[in-house]
């Protein structure tokens, strides 16, 4: 049976290596001169260290998505999505402002680790040149280490470029031009220049094909979660497609598909989870289902796998509170039954009014809609050829997978509504006061963990997701997505009819009743909005979109054709123009519709997004910091200067690494 990597880190290297290693993950990691910061304390000469320092650098995959801010509000990956056409910030009962990033977004904003505003800008920035220092830190010191073959060494350097190149890739379409650092340096350097996108995505190309010829396949490694050969290969995709290489990421996917020994799981599989309260809510077993229980994840039966990210066991766990930060909040005092009682109540099951038909707390988590679904999320994203297709397994409530707020049903018993389900009016009178975070559908499949430590508690009335003791396994790469990289690959060809089928071959597995005669761009991002929620970067995968758009010149479901002189650098908050992922804003969020703010409970509140927020402001600090050189802001921003020196070859960003001076 093939293990999974946990927990390996204080085995293999001398606690002031991984103290010196974990070093730039501290709070004041930007401070005072965040880009001379890549100086180890101390060097390894050892495998084992090579090792833990990749371990390190797998274990800073996770913290993408689940690093907790504060009171388990958030995590990193909401912000992926609340920039996007998916989700908004849900936390109404935050300030007026908190959704208003049209205004609130600039250089010298927030950029907290963790932050308890809802937005981990500055944590993406902190966490991804932590993972290329890592990456960096192998690169540098693999040929100090003795009795290394070459082939080992090139497996090693190899997985340090996986590591490197999956950082920037993120890196450029949240911040576009940034500092490029491929060394650990010898002296402090205060003098760096921005590297065009376009530049670093040439160099991380060239280094993940050298990756695919070095890694191995899973199978000759000795656990998963590794950097694999396949993990390699999805990633070159990306990498093709950045570039604009269409031709080769659909031969990279190809390969992956057909020749790697990965295939989509279509039969129930593992071990079968009936989720929290069966009685309350059934799950009827399904491949989906099966496929996203956390267990499942990691078998060797799990043939879709690409690449996992483990969680789970003592040492290194990290919590995942999904269902509270990701389900509505169906217990608010705001959602009222027709006799105006609560409609919602959560009741230990310890408590003598306690009825486990209607114990929501177990079946769905106690949400409290930090992340809350946009409205295309919940319907419009699942309608193909004018049906909203409800067969779907990831959008069907009669298998269980999928939550609509009409299947809760009262549990208050003084009330004479008791056991009807939840309705959003009576007759003119609205009963949801808050539809923002309380009132919304989500997909359970996606966001149930169990909470072993509540459910041990038979007074506990706040179930979260994963806290210690829970299993959370997580994909980073599944071949599901491959199928849509290469429906992207074909599209931008002119393939449409082969990307139709890479998109139907989703669907047909998830049992979908609607299939597509044809697809537009629009499509392919929907059905990775419906495969990949909460796994893709939806802000980062739309704008590689946006940037494949405009180097293909490939229209839009609307017609619309974008530019590589200004498609991420435009600026405002009218509906023309802007990049593919201003549209999407445009088309699908809520984000601008209401000038006024929406009035909500608590208040109200301004949703709001610019053109320009395309990319984030590179953090002010950083160049503040940086005080022998200047780093590029982006445009739209305080302190944007055309004129300012911007490296457009990686190579010579490179060759003045070693220029402190």
């Amino acid at each position: 049976m093939k293990r999974y990597i946990k927990n390996k880190i204080s085995k293999l290297v001398p606690l002031v290596v991984v103290g010196a290693l974990f070093a730039s993950c501290s709070k004041d990691f930007l401070e005072p001169d965040p880009l001379s910061f890549y100086i180890p304390e101390s060097t390894f000469s050892t495998e084992s260290g090579l090792q833990a320092t990749l371990a390190i650098a797998d274990k800073g995959l996770r913290n993408n998505y689940i690093h907790f801010s504060y009171a388990n509000n958030s995590v990193p990956i909401g912000t992926e999505y609340v920039f996007s056409d998916m989700a908004k910030y849900g936390k109404t009962d935050a300030s007026t402002t908190a959704a208003d990033y049209a205004n609130i977004i600039t250089p010298t904003g927030s950029f907290a680790r963790d932050p308890n505003d809802g937005i981990y800008l500055g944590f993406f920035w902190d966490e991804a040149y932590s993972g290329i220092k890592s990456a960096n830190t192998v690169l540098t010191y693999i040929d100090k280490i003795q009795n290394l073959t070459q082939d080992v060494k090139n497996k090693y350097i190899g997985q340090a470029y996986f590591h490197r190149a999956y950082r920037y890739l993120n890196l450029v379409y949240q911040f576009g031009d940034i500092p490029l650092v491929t060394k650990i340096l010898e002296a402090p350097k205060q003098n760096y220049y921005s590297t065009k996108k376009e530049a670093i995505i040439e160099m991380i190309t060239a280094d993940m094909e050298k990756a695919v010829q070095w890694v191995p396949e899973q199978s000759q490694l000795p656990y998963k979660g590794l950097v694999s050969k396949g993990a390699c290969r999805q990633l070159l995709i990306k990498c093709y497609l950045a570039s604009g290489r269409f031709a080769e990421a659909e031969a990279q996917a190809n390969i992956l598909i057909n020749q790697s020994g990965y295939s989509l799981m279509k039969n129930t599989f593992g071990t079968f989870d009936p989720g929290g309260k069966p009685q309350t809510w059934t799950i009827t077993r399904n491949v989906i289902w099966d496929l996203h229980r956390p267990e499942n994840k990691v078998i060797a039966a799990n043939t879709e796998a690409i690449m996992i990210m483990p969680n789970s066991g003592a040492q290194s766990f990290l919590g995942f509170a999904s269902m509270r930060i990701f389900g509505p909040l169906w217990s608010s005092g705001n959602l009222r039954t027709p006799d105006g009682k609560q409609a919602g109540l959560r009741i230990a099951s310890n408590n003598a009014n306690y009825n486990p038909l209607y114990d929501y707390n177990k079946a769905f988590g106690r949400g409290i809609a930090t992340i809350s679904a946009s409205y295309y999320s919940q319907v419009p994203m699942w309608v193909v050829n004018g049906v909203e297709d409800k067969q779907d397994l990831r959008h069907n409530s009669t298998m269980g997978n999928w939550v609509n707020m009409e299947d809760f049903k009262y549990n208050d018993k003084t009330s004479t509504f008791f056991g009807q389900n939840f309705r959003m009016k009576q007759g003119t009178t609205l009963l949801a006061k808050d539809t923002i975070r309380d009132y919304f559908d989500f997909p359970l499949y996606k966001i149930y963990i169990h909470d072993v430590v509540q459910e041990a508690n038979p007074s506990s009335t706040d179930f979260q997701g994963a806290t210690t003791g829970s299993v959370a396994h997580m994909y980073l790469y599944r071949l599901a997505e491959t199928y849509l990289l290469r429906a992207e690959a074909r599209f931008y060809q002119g393939n449409v009819a082969g990307a139709t089928q890479d998109v139907n071959v989703i669907r047909q597995r998830a049992g979908a009743a609607q299939m597509y005669n044809t697809v537009t761009i629009g499509d392919i991002c929907a059905e990775r909005g419906r495969e990949l929620y909460l796994e893709e970067w939806r802000n980062v995968e739309l704008k590689r979109i946006s940037h494949c758009l405009a180097m293909s010149g490939k229209p839009d479901e609307w017609g619309n054709t974008y530019s590589l002189s200004n498609w991420d650098k435009q600026a405002g908050i009218d509906n023309a123009g802007g990049s593919y992922w201003w549209q999407r804003i445009v088309h699908y969020s809520l984000y601008n519709k209401y000038p006024n703010g929406i009035v909500v409970p608590n208040g109200t509140k301004i949703y709001s997004m610019n053109k320009r927020n395309n990319y984030w402001p590179i953090p002010n600090s950083a160049i503040t910091a940086n005080i022998k050189g200047k780093l590029s802001q982006n445009f739209g921003y305080d302190g944007y200067d055309a004129n300012v020196k911007v490296w457009d070859k990686w190579q010579d960003a490179v060759a003045d690494e070693d220029k402190t001076e």
